[in-house]
Formats: structure tokens, sequence, C-alpha cells
């Protein structure tokens, strides 16, 4: 006996102590964009490349209703919003089955806006989930049954103004706190109750600049503690903005990656940093934050042109010391840049293996980019060159594929309008 434990504490000193901090993988992604809102999957063991086999379809699962929402995904279901015969609202799938569990509608007519259809992925906390409809109807639902717990209104409530394409923010649970968007005078955020949407505090008096829209954009919100104060990061009309998280007091304002049509793109925040972008030929900057008495000051670090780099929508991944997206309005052109410096490493002028925007997921060492025309790319995840490990075209495609890919448990999940499909990622 004492042999064989001489021999284990031989084997754990050469694993060396990642052996006692590795984590097991979680099959859940319970909110946009992930476990950190960062645009990473944490499934391992998936195919290295794409071209000496790929992805397999499981199944296609119908009924999610007209949207370009993601999903959520939580003890084998998954959630996700979209446009029903008079309503907007909530699905959940039993992926057991790969049928419909139940339905919900939640606003009281079809909202009306431009590229109709949802946007907003669920975000689960316990036996909740939050969204905020595009109609700006913010809601509570019991994740098992579906039933409606509580409803706010951005518009009737907090005189918000519904933009061009309608609300698309994923809200943020925070401990208590359920935080979003309305953009309005009376709310640049706001942090409700998540247990009775009771409001706790509402952003006021934001000192906003001149250049873009007073209005929620089609962002969502993440957590930042720059300049050591814990704050709401978010990218409205008028730009980067952020709140004090203790109260919703504004802390600042970047204003030139605001303009007149539509800012997307969620924020990256990295300690005293935070890099935003967005399209319609508008550019992207990094911002230093500091301590300024009780609130913050963020300075501009580096501003780079729009033919340099913007992110129209698709997003951005921070791994490591670079960011990796799509670049070129309304279009996916494959770029790393240097997160500190803005240093293109590769791309910006590199076609996509498909046509418009693409989103961009990373997952066990490689970026998926799924374009707008509805084909996915397997990029490496390296910051040396771009090198295209692959690619396909899923089983179905309707029409913008918008929708936000998922890797969870080896497994890619694509939304596409009323249709759910789900590939095997796994080297199986």
């Amino acid at each position: 006996m004492k042999l064989v434990r001489i021999f284990a504490l031989v084997a754990l000193t050469l694993l060396g102590s990642s052996a006692w901090a590795a984590k097991p993988e979680d099959p859940n992604w319970l909110q946009w964009r992930g476990p950190h809102r960062e645009g990473k999957a944490n499934s391992t063991g998936l195919l290295k490349d794409w071209e000496s086999a790929q992805p397999k379809l499981l199944g296609m699962v119908e009924g999610l209703g007209g949207g370009f929402a993601s999903v959520s995904i939580v003890d084998g279901m998954l959630y996700t919003t979209g446009n029903f015969d008079k309503s907007q609202g909530v699905v959940a799938v039993d992926l057991a089955t790969q049928k419909v569990a139940w339905k919900t509608p939640v606003t009281d007519s079809i909202p009306e806006h431009g590229y109709g259809g949802s946007r907003s992925t669920p975000t689960i906390d316990g036996d909740q989930l939050y969204v905020v409809l595009s109609d700006g109807t913010v809601a509570c639902l019991d994740r098992k049954s579906g039933k409606v717990i509580w409803t706010r209104s951005f518009e009737k409530e907090y005189g918000a103004k519904r933009p061009a394409w309608g609300f698309s923010e994923s809200p943020l649970v925070d401990g208590n706190l359920l935080i979003c968007t309305p953009g309005s005078e009376q709310a640049l955020m706001l942090a409700l109750n998540k247990r009775t949407g009771k409001e706790v505090w509402a952003t006021k008096d934001a000192q906003l600049g001149d250049k873009g829209k007073a209005e929620a954009g089609y962002s969502s919100i993440v957590i930042g503690n720059g300049a050591g104060v814990k704050q709401y990061v978010q990218m409205t009309g008028k730009g980067l903005v952020a709140v004090r998280a203790k109260d919703g007091k504004f802390l600042y304002n970047y204003n030139p990656v605001a303009n007149d049509v539509a800012v997307i793109p969620t924020p990256i925040v990295d300690g005293d940093y935070v890099f935003a972008s967005s399209g319609y030929q508008t550019g992207a900057g990094l911002v230093k934050l500091s301590k300024d008495g009780a609130g913050v000051t963020a300075e501009e670090v580096y501003f780079l042109e729009p033919k340099t780099f913007q992110n129209h929508h698709g997003g951005m991944v921070k791994l490591g010391d670079y960011i990796y997206a799509g670049t070129k309005h309304n279009e996916g052109f494959p770029i790393c840049i240097e997160m500190k410096t803005g240093e293109v490493q590769w791309g910006g002028n590199i076609r996509g293996e498909g046509k418009g925007s693409a989103a961009v997921l990373y997952a066990d060492g490689n970026f998926i980019f799924r374009y707008q025309s509805g084909e996915l790319a397997l990029v490496e995840a390296t910051p040396k060159e771009y090198v295209l490990k692959g690619k396909f075209m899923p089983e179905y495609q309707e029409r913008e594929s918008w929708a936000h890919p998922v890797v969870a448990d080896g497994k890619l999940y694509l939304r596409e309008q009323d249709k759910l499909m789900i590939y095997d990622l796994t080297q199986k």
C-alpha cells in the first residue's frame, strides 16, 4: 500500500498543480456568448479540422418561431425567443426528444420594426430565465413551466425609444439584480430585483457625446472592474458607456465609436482597458480607465479607422493578448489585432468563406466563423497567420444567418429562424 501511495504521489507531482485545478466541462450555456459573455466555449476533444471529417448532423428541431436570437442551454433543455402567430415570446426545447416542451407568448402583439423577429438570448438563473423582447418588454419566466412571473416595459415605463431594428439586448443577471438598457433619459441603464421586477436603481443624468442616437444600441452588458470600480459596461446609440454597479451612477462615455445608424458588438473588458467597435464606417477604439475621485475616467489609447478595423456585427473575441473578429462593414473579413497596440497581426483584406458579417466563437483551439450567407469556417486560433481548417454549409439556410453559434457539450447549435440544427463536433 505504501508503494501504491508513493507512485500516486509521484504521478501527481509530474502532472503538476493543474491536475488539482482541472475543472470538468460545463455542458450548459446559460447566457449570451457563454459563461462570461466572451464568446468562448469550454468544450474540448473537438474536431481539429473540418477537411478530413466534417461535423455530423444529429437532428433538426422545428417550432422556434421567427427571429435571430441565439440559444441558451441548461440541464438538457434549450431556450430561445421567437415570433409566433400573434406574439413574441419564449420557447423551450427538450434536447433528449428534440421536441418543443413549451412555448409562451409574452408580448401583446408581434413587435414592429425592421428585420422582424426576436433578438434576445435568454439569460438562465436557477429556475428562472430572463429576456428583453424586441418591443422593450422585459420578462422573467419560470424556465420549467414557461409561466410568466413578471414583466416591465422600457417604452411605457421609462420613455424609451424603440431602435429601428428593435431592442436586441440579452439582459445580465448579477447577484440579485437584473441589469438592462432602456437607453432613455429616465434610465440609460436599469437595475431590477430579479425576483420581483421592482426597480432598484436607474441611471439618469448621463453625460453623453454629440455623436450617435440617444437610445439603446443592439449590444449587451458586460461587467468590468476597471480603476478598481465595479461597473456595467455597454454600447448604446451614443457609444461606449459605463455605470457604477452599486448604484447606477454614470461613470463615462467614449463617443467616437458611436454612429448615426447602429452600434452592435458587445465591448471587450480587460482589467483597466475596454475595447469597443461599431460598423457603418465608424472604427474601433481602446480606452484605459483610471480613478477620478469617486468616479472613473476613460482615456483613449488609440483609435482605429474603419479601413483598418470595424466590426459590423457578429462580435469580437479576445484570446490572450489578441482580438479576433470579422471586419469591414457588412462583411466578415477575418482579422487579428493586438489589443494593447491595435496593430494588425493578420487579415483585414482576406475575404472569408461566406458573404456578409460573421458571428465568431472560440472553441478548443479554433474559431468558428458563421457567415450571414450560412457558411461556417474553422480558423486556427493563432496570431501568427490566417489558417483555414475547413468549412461546411449547414443542412438548412433560410435567410440572414445572424444567430450566433453555440458550442456546448461537444455539440454545435445553429438557430436558423424557426429551425434549430444540432451537429456533433467531437472526434468520435
